[in-house]
């Protein structure tokens, strides 16, 4: 598949469906058990994070999670996972029947996180930055006791300020190098990514988590592009001042995320490697997947706890993984 064109910088298709799941059901969508599904990848960085936030609030019964194939083509995602190749509640083989079925002709991106309204079969939404603000405020009576509060209102505003560099120079930038057409559009997506994680390094070296003492959805947001760097955007995406394992503190900062429930059990190293490097061919046209890095090194301590902070303030850690979501034996270290 193409995604780089020649000569010109990388530009996301940000024309989400933005309908929103509320508790007052003021789009038509209002938040009910069982009635919506979470349509993944784990391949996905953007997923990634609804699965993570899914497990941390958990709300795995109240809103069931379909994991899509990691290597899709132009007709989008598969479920190829599935028994038949057909997601077992939707009864569809592509997510780009569900985007058909909410609007015919439908010629934007189709993309994960996607929410599927079951009774329908359309999807409600893919707007993944509201998708987990949504989970943290408008699913709140499906809570597990003890869920963390991911989206505190003192926090609010810092927590967007935040996201709102990381998305632009972290979560974005590492595709704006990978998939830039001329060398001035690499160089400048280059010299911001590392520009941005040098700060992050400086504000973490104090804090153990980027806002406040608690996890918050800033460090969902943080945590899924450090989990690929190495694996991918290091050298698939030419992201290649230093690995991440050569960044000490954003290494050791990732570290202590992925040794978290809900973190590192979520993460699928196959998943994430085959999708990039079998998918975009126009940059790697082999289709050869690299064997490494060796993904135990994510269980060496971490030593952040010196920090202080409480990874789930008040609140307590996620029980196990729910059956049948579990990350395939031999894709993820466990502790």
């Amino acid at each position: 598949m193409s995604y780089v064109s020649r000569g010109k910088r990388y530009d996301r298709d940000t024309r989400y469906v933005t309908t929103r799941i509320t508790a007052d059901g003021r789009d038509g969508y209002p938040v009910a058990p069982d009635r919506y599904r979470l349509v993944v990848s784990r391949a996905c960085p953007w997923a990634s994070r609804a699965v993570i936030v899914r497990r941390l609030l958990g709300l795995e019964r109240a809103l069931p999670m379909a994991v899509a194939a990691p290597v899709h083509d132009e007709r989008s995602w598969s479920f190829g996972l599935d028994p038949g190749g057909r997601d077992p509640v939707l009864g569809i083989e592509r997510l780009q029947e569900a985007y058909l079925a909410r609007e015919p002709g439908y010629d934007r991106g189709i993309t994960v996180p996607a929410v599927v309204d079951v009774p329908s079969g359309k999807v409600v939404t893919n707007d993944f930055p509201q998708i987990t603000l949504d989970m943290s405020l408008e699913w709140l009576p499906y809570h597990r006791p003890g869920a963390p509060s991911l989206y505190p209102g003192a926090l609010r505003a810092h927590i967007d300020s935040v996201n709102d560099v990381v998305y632009r120079d972290v979560n974005n930038a590492v595709y704006e190098a990978g998939f830039a057409g001329s060398q001035e559009a690499y160089a400048d997506a280059y010299a911001r990514l590392f520009a941005r994680l040098d700060w992050l390094s400086a504000r973490l070296e104090r804090s153990r988590y980027l806002v406040g003492d608690t996890i918050t959805e800033a460090d969902v947001r943080l945590f899924t592009p450090l989990v690929r760097f190495d694996p991918v955007y290091h050298g698939h995406f030419k992201c290649n001042r230093q690995k991440l394992t050569e960044m000490p503190v954003l290494w050791a900062y990732a570290r202590d995320l992925f040794q978290t429930p809900g973190f590192g059990d979520t993460v699928d190293f196959d998943h994430i490697k085959r999708h990039y490097y079998l998918v975009h061919t126009d940059i790697n046209p082999t289709g050869i997947v690299p064997a490494g890095p060796d993904p135990a090194v994510w269980l060496a301590p971490h030593g952040r706890a010196v920090l202080g902070g409480r990874p789930f303030g008040d609140g307590t850690p996620p029980g196990p993984v729910a059956p049948g979501e579990a990350v395939p034996a031999g894709h993820t270290p466990l502790p």
